[in-house]
């Protein structure tokens, strides 16, 4: 199979999270190599590859949590470690383990969260589709893992983002509330939110996304609009066939 364009798209000027060659090693070993990829504004981007292609370094340098060695990275124009608090204010953050206090319970957390925002979403309709009021008198640290996965979107959600990045937001979830955070990041996407995705499903990024981004040994190996990676193809299969060649 012909290896896909890995180029940012040519409306990258408009993009939400703009990726330009960008190198990083630890200790003296590459994670991302002339790493390049875009996520479209307004739109759903999912982040495939497996466990070591870079996903989480460079989506943890978009949040601004780190810096690569090389190369530039633009969220909503801006670059994110220089970001103010009004840029910050835009971003939410959904972190699959962690960034969560233990001793509070999801209903207070969500409310303090949303007192910071000028305008922010009606906590209890967003708890609510996450039947989270159904385990609120359960600190944190006593949820389950789906639960606290459930708590830890509508903090990343609260304050109506303009971008949301999401990291594995349905691990750990049943069917039924799988496809209910499904729905709400597509009313998300409705109401011009862009969102990055990254997800070891590929149904979900199938369900999902109107952009892909596939990953490999730190370098971006195909991206695009689902269609056009796909050509009809199951995803899975292309995913499969463009991460083994790369190898």
């Amino acid at each position: 199979m012909p290896k896909l364009p890995a180029s940012p798209d040519d409306g990258a000027a408009t993009a939400a999270v703009d990726i330009r060659d960008v190198t990083h090693a630890y200790s003296g070993n590459p994670a991302l190599s002339g790493l390049s990829w875009s996520a479209p504004a307004g739109r759903v981007t999912a982040v495939l590859g497996r466990n070591g292609a870079g996903k989480t370094s460079v989506i943890e340098m978009a949040e601004g949590l780190r810096r690569p060695d090389s190369g530039s990275i633009q969220v909503l124009g801006v670059e994110p470690w220089n970001a103010d608090a009004d840029h910050r204010a835009r971003v939410g953050v959904m972190l699959q383990d962690g960034g969560l206090p233990m001793g509070t319970k999801p209903m207070a957390l969500l409310r303090h969260l949303a007192s910071f925002y000028r305008a922010p979403r009606d906590v209890d309709e967003l708890a609510g589709r996450l039947e989270i009021p159904s385990f609120n008198r359960t600190s944190v640290r006593r949820l389950s893992g789906g639960q606290r996965q459930r708590v830890a979107l509508a903090a990343a959600m609260v304050g109506q983002p303009d971008l949301l990045f999401l990291d594995e937001p349905t691990a750990g979830l049943d069917p039924h509330a799988r496809r209910e955070v499904w729905a709400i990041i597509s009313d998300e996407r409705d109401r011009g939110a862009s969102a990055v995705v990254t997800t070891h499903s590929f149904e979900e990024a199938e369900r999902l996304a109107d952009h892909v981004v596939i990953m490999n040994a730190g370098t971006c190996v195909a991206q695009g609009p689902l269609d056009a990676v796909t050509h009809g193809r199951d995803l899975e299969d292309v995913y499969f066939d463009l991460t083994e060649a790369a190898r």
